[in-house]
């Protein structure tokens, strides 16, 4: 069975959490928290947390060994970018693309 937590509209780009999301896909759920926890990059800690709130979807049903679950996919999207500008030379403007991350962690039970 998967259980699966959302994480929307994330402040950060989505090319810095994939550089994260292929250390942990297909490792136990206790494995994955424990090497996103020592991880330097902000990024970590925000996947670290949809783990987390997956594994408590997890707890809700009763049919869900909750210590056998695998992290079976991180799937990453670009949400919509926040567009600002910034002022250059000779009265111009530039362009700056402030990205958002929508997160989605799917866990399932491990079969051995």
């Amino acid at each position: 069975m998967e259980v699966k937590a959302v994480s929307r509209y994330i402040r950060i780009s989505p090319q810095k959490v994939r550089k994260l999301v292929g250390d942990i896909k297909g490792k136990p759920v206790e494995a994955g928290l424990d090497i996103l926890k020592f991880m330097p990059q902000k990024a970590a800690g925000i996947v670290e947390k949809v783990v987390r709130s997956a594994v408590a979807n997890a707890d809700q049903n009763p049919n869900i060994d909750v210590d056998s679950l695998v992290i079976e996919n991180v799937i990453l999207n670009q949400g919509p970018m926040l567009k600002r500008f910034r002022a250059r030379a000779r009265g111009r403007g530039s362009r700056i693309l402030k990205r958002t991350t929508h997160i989605t962690v799917v866990l399932a039970e491990a079969t051995f």
